[in-house]
């Protein structure tokens, strides 16, 4: 079924054969797919990548570098498209470590049409949400940026289970005024539980504290 425009989505196909970048921006073309087309992994590497959901399709033997390589570039880029690989005959071993580096998925060539867009849409959907997720990560930061230095600290003492008395002993506050300060933080947090805000402050990492 084609996507909505309001889906759109982007497959990168990596490939120094012809064929593959003729053939496969037209099967993907048929779900609504659209398709940019590479010769190389340095070609992707260079190019401006929108940033809207999708996929890389790569094929494990190019010409300036193999699949590991090229995934160890996009790693050290911060690029995070699930990367399916396409392999020929005997590349099977690479493409297992290539998974075991974060490679989403791997097709023997030749492959089925089906095989492909089946690897493609549930790539794309990964990407998706991981997408979501990384967008709910930076609303809880940006409202944890809204809260006080104190409210932060107690709100982070709360979350690692210490009740108010515990915490006002930490922080040597009073017990009211950490409730004080505890309410606040949950109010801004947009928390309607405690277990929520523990999941808010699992969400922000330890590079985001105080």
């Amino acid at each position: 079924m084609p996507l909505s425009s309001e889906q759109k989505s982007i497959v990168h196909v990596v490939d120094d054969d012809a064929s593959m970048r003729e053939a496969l921006p037209d099967l993907f073309l048929s779900i609504g797919l659209e398709t940019r087309t590479y010769s190389a992994a340095q070609d992707f590497l260079a190019a401006a990548i929108p940033d809207c959901p999708g996929c890389l399709i790569v094929d494990i033997r190019l010409p300036d570098m193999n699949g590991l390589d090229f995934q160890a570039q996009l790693s050290k880029l911060g690029v995070q498209l699930p990367v399916v690989m396409m392999t020929g005959y005997g590349d099977i071993p690479m493409s297992v470590r290539a998974m075991k580096h974060g490679a989403v998925d791997f097709l023997p060539k030749p492959f089925k049409d089906q095989d492909m867009l089946d690897a493609v849409l549930a790539a794309i959907e990964r990407d998706r949400q991981r997408r979501a997720v990384d967008g709910d990560i930076s609303k809880i930061r940006e409202r944890f940026g809204t809260l006080t230095a104190r409210e932060q600290q107690v709100m982070l003492l709360v979350t690692e289970g210490k009740m108010n008395k515990q915490v006002a002993g930490d922080l040597g506050i009073s017990e009211i005024t950490a409730k004080i300060h505890r309410g606040a933080a949950m109010r801004k947090m947009g928390a309607r539980t405690l277990a929520d805000l523990v999941r808010m402050a699992d969400m922000i990492g330890p590079r985001q504290r105080p």
